[in-house]
């Protein structure tokens, strides 16, 4: 069964659409392990408005913290520190979608950050999005996941924007797997059809 982490270029960039449309691609169970704020509508609450099938199970995040900020601080505020042992994957005989938090150098800690939640045999999806410096975002993201071994998938969000997608390709190994254009909302509707689109890349990972 297929381990997938999606991590993305930076903050607002579309990783919980683009989990939602892999979840729902897959029938996959989805898993996020840090949620900072917005606890009443979180990432999790999204996606399971998102899907459609009836496989998939949302499990519950590992740290569940009040305040929009990087984990580490959204942490400190509730008084607790973030311990990768109690970071554990759910029991699941099912794929599993784990969407991380922020860009992949977040701080968790003193000294852990997003990128020590990737296991080595999970596959790795990066959500890229144009904006001025999102090819820095990018080049950094990508060049770090593979230096340490990682094929890295990539999924573009947003508006085309050829000449930094081109740059973004050119200057690294990613395979791109598709694309999420911008739209007005996201709806159970719009992520099936995306599913079904991008099905065919994903069950090649």
């Amino acid at each position: 069964m297929k381990r997938i982490f999606v991590t993305g270029i930076s903050t607002e960039v579309g990783k919980t659409v683009a989990s939602a449309i892999i979840t729902e691609a897959l029938e996959a169970d989805y898993w996020k392990p840090i949620q900072a704020g917005d606890l009443d509508n979180s990432d999790s609450h999204k996606v399971a408005r998102w899907i459609s099938n009836s496989k998939t199970v949302i499990h519950p995040n590992s740290y569940a913290l009040h305040t929009p900020m990087s984990p580490h601080a959204a942490a400190d505020i509730d008084n607790i520190l973030i311990d990768l042992k109690n970071i554990t994957e759910p029991q699941t005989d099912n794929h599993l979608v784990i969407e991380g938090a922020g860009g992949l150098l977040v701080p968790l800690n003193d000294e852990d950050t997003i990128l020590d939640l990737i296991r080595p045999e999970y596959k790795v999806v990066v959500v890229s999005r144009h904006y001025l410096g999102s090819i820095n975002h990018s080049l950094l993201t990508i060049g770090w996941l593979e230096r340490l071994g990682f094929e890295v998938n990539l999924l573009f969000s947003g508006d085309e924007h050829p000449s930094t997608e081109s740059i973004i390709r050119k200057k690294t190994k990613a395979r791109l797997i598709g694309r999420i254009d911008e739209e007005a909302a996201f709806n159970k509707q719009l992520v099936k059809e995306y599913a079904q689109r991008l099905l065919p890349a994903l069950q090649s990972l």
